[in-house]
Order: structure tokens, then sequence, then C-alpha cells
């Protein structure tokens, strides 16, 4: 027997308390439910480029199982899943991208913002916006060309027309560039941007 157990307990004290995990009842759990359903889905913070995305990421996946288990179950693997897949990672990559430039989610440092005047941070954050507008435009008119270099050009393994890929990234990189100029006229209006006040954009503004 422990010290603890051994010593009386003081008069009118409750007993101690049993160090079991609590234990919620049936009618609990069917409460918890009935409150998660009580709440509406909204799907209008998503655009076309989310619904996009996440084609491509679930057209993704299958092709890896389908290339695991023909590999590992088969014994016989296809050998155009493994292009394909990566293949699909792309438009992934760059239309996924225009979520990121739609939400105001790409790493930004502001720690500059800090120690500038109210003008100058607004001048800096706006030369940003026009800085990021004119490199996705140009990034969109460099993969168009390279789209067009590589017309008629077959797959490795599946006789596919491989520019079909590459304007899959033009079409994420002018996304990107028609969603920052959008950005950049949401930021001029309110008169700040992400980079000056990240907390009106994450949630943790007072």
């Amino acid at each position: 027997m422990s010290l603890q157990n051994s010593l009386p307990l003081p008069s009118g004290a409750p007993p101690a308390a049993a160090d079991a995990p609590h234990q919620s009842s049936a009618e609990e759990l069917v409460a918890s439910f009935a409150e998660a359903d009580e709440h509406a889905v909204d799907l209008s913070a998503y655009a076309v480029e989310d619904w996009i995305c996440l084609a491509f990421f679930w057209l993704m996946a299958l092709l890896v199982f389908l290339q695991f288990f023909t590999r590992y179950v088969l014994n016989d693997s296809f050998a155009w899943t493994e292009e394909l897949a990566v293949y699909c990672l792309m438009p992934v990559v760059f239309i996924g991208a225009s979520m990121c430039v739609r939400r105001v989610r790409h790493i930004q440092v502001n720690l500059l913002y800090r120690y500038l005047p109210g003008g100058a941070g607004r001048a800096l954050s706006t030369a940003v916006d026009l800085a990021a507008l004119a490199f996705y435009g140009y990034a969109a008119w460099l993969v168009a060309r390279y789209a067009l270099m590589v017309d008629n050009e077959p797959m490795t393994t599946i006789s596919w027309n491989k520019s079909h890929v590459y304007w899959l990234c033009f079409a994420g990189f002018a996304l990107m560039a028609l969603r920052a100029l959008q950005v950049a006229i949401e930021n001029w209006r309110r008169g700040f941007s992400a980079l000056q006040n990240p907390g009106a954009f994450d949630g943790t503004a007072d």
C-alpha cells in the first residue's frame, strides 16, 4: 500500500476520484452527431480550379494504385501508369497553385512591413502585387511557347500528345495571373494586403 493511500482523509472530504477515463454515454454520442448534421455544407468558397485540381488528384491516386496493384499483385506492372501519374501531378501543382493565389496562401515575408510607415507599406505591397502579376503572365507565355514547341510529340510509353499536359500547366499560370489581378484589385480597394495586415486574412486579427 502506498503512503498516499495509507493517509487518512480530512473530515468531510470526498473520496479521491479514480483516474479512469471519461466514458461518454450513448445519448451524448448521438447528440454530438446530431449537432454535426445541423451544420450546412457551403461550397461557395471553392472555384473552378479547386474542382479541376481535385479531379486530377484522384486520377493520379488511381493511377498510382493501379501501378502498385499491377506491380506487386499481378507481378506485371503497366509502364504507362507511372508516366501518366507524373503528368497528372503537373496540373495538380500548377492549377493548385492558382488556388493559393486566390486565397492568398503562398509563403510571404512580412517582417519589413512592421517597421514601414503606412504609405510606404502600401506602395511596396502594391509593387509586390504587380511583380507577381507580371511573373505569372510571363511564365504563362513561356509555357505556351514550350507547349507549341512539343506539339504532336508523343509520350514515352503511350502515343498521346505530350503538349496537352503543358497546356494544362499554361492554364495553371494563366489562372494564377487572373487570380493575382483580382487579388491586387481587392487589395487596392481594401487599402492593405496580407503583407501589411496578415491577421485580417488568417483570422488572428483582433
